[in-house]
């Protein structure tokens, strides 16, 4: 039963909030409206640039389940107006955000120890202004988020096998022509970055043993382990991740959407598109593979997101290994789907009760913790409104 994705039901409790009538899911979740109630009712800590931890209300884990957004929307109501990467923080917001994560993954660290028994991890993600708000499936928070979590490998391995084409799994079909085409000179390509902690990883050295996944991707092992996250170098090598990843997605969908080999002024590393990317036939031959899909299927054309899309992993392994990864994004592909993991959300009330208190301690420790190394100021919410969970009636 090993090395295959596996399906995890997971219950919730109803959001209590009424969607406006002619209002797609979609759209009601990334107004600002909703936006304010989220941290009024599920806010832990707020800091002055505008970084929100917050409990998922439904969520993916009920072990352990918490994300940090950059929330400017009440700032900034054009929800294309907001970062969505992160080469688009200043300065002091991407140090704040890489702290916030640091001090998250150690915390998560501390209380599962145990790497053959418990799967970490956290993954950043981006959204890009050719996403279709009403579309189903499509991430609700159009902002720079990371989501943290944890799953108990013993449950893992006793979920059932999820479907092996699950749309989830597959990125929209795109991945398929990754693994296919583009998968070697994609790994060449980033062995041209510049990496003293990051260690590149063949991508079956990067597979977990429950689900065998990620599959085909570029990943790394953090030299140092959760140390390393102490250091600004770290940081430096994961956003020359994100900036090769960039260039890579750039380079190829510009040569998908008009047959352009010319490299983008906006390139971090110019010489190397041109010299692995635009002399690569497999990447002219995978690029005009999809430019004749688009054409001829518009389903398919609205599935491609032609601006920058992605989610980087840092997860821990079966042998406790820290390894980073990073994909392309697409419609309905979640940070868990990338390892393999498909989560089904139930609404079930009395299941949820018998978690949420454990689930909501930690998250109050975590903040007692981020509050401690000055990052915020907690929020008070009707679940927890002097720092202490309260059940609801």
């Amino acid at each position: 039963m090993n090395n295959q994705p596996r399906l995890v039901t997971t219950p919730h409790r109803r959001i209590p909030l009424d969607i406006p009538e002619g209002v797609t899911p979609t759209e009601f979740f990334n107004s600002p409206c909703n936006l304010r109630h989220l941290a009024r009712e599920n806010g832990l800590l707020r800091t002055p640039e505008d970084f929100l931890l917050y409990r998922k209300a439904i969520g993916h884990s009920n072990l352990f389940d918490t994300s940090i957004i950059h929330d400017s929307s009440q700032r900034i109501l054009d929800p294309l107006g907001r970062p969505v990467r992160r080469d688009q923080l200043n300065k002091r917001e991407k140090m704040v955000f890489s702290r916030m994560t640091q001090v998250t993954f150690r915390y998560m660290c501390e209380k599962y120890p145990d790497p053959e028994r418990y799967l970490l991890f956290c993954g950043e993600a981006s959204l890009d202004a050719t996403w279709p708000l009403g579309k189903p499936g499509v991430p609700s928070i159009r902002m720079i988020h990371n989501h943290f979590m944890v799953f108990d490998n013993v449950e893992l391995a006793a979920a059932p096998a999820a479907a092996e084409d699950n749309p989830n799994l597959t990125d929209s079909g795109h991945n398929g022509i990754f693994l296919l085409y583009l998968h070697d000179v994609y790994l060449r390509f980033f062995e041209v970055l510049d990496l003293e902690i990051l260690r590149p990883l063949a991508p079956d050295q990067a597979q977990i043993k429950i689900t065998g996944y990620p599959q085909g991707l570029p990943s790394w092992e953090v030299r140092g382990g959760i140390d390393a996250l102490d250091s600004g170098r770290f940081w430096k090598e994961y956003d020359m991740i994100l900036r090769g990843f960039l260039d890579f997605y750039r380079a190829f969908f510009n040569l998908v959407a008009s047959d352009s080999t010319q490299v983008p002024a906006d390139t971090t590393y110019p010489d190397q598109v041109e010299d692995v990317l635009l002399f690569n036939s497999e990447f002219h031959r995978a690029a005009r593979i999809l430019r004749l899909q688009v054409l001829e299927d518009p389903k398919f054309a609205n599935e491609i997101r032609w601006r920058p899309a992605y989610k980087q992993l840092i997860y821990r392994d079966d042998l406790g290994r820290l390894i980073v990864t990073i994909s392309q994004n697409s419609v309905g592909n979640a940070i868990t789907e990338l390892l393999g993991i498909v989560i089904k959300r139930v609404d079930d009330e009395e299941a949820y009760s018998k978690t949420e208190g454990r689930l909501v301690g930690q998250l109050l420790e975590l903040r007692n913790r981020l509050t401690q190394y000055n990052f915020g100021e907690p929020i008070s919410t009707p679940s927890w409104p002097a720092g202490v969970f309260v059940p609801p009636h």
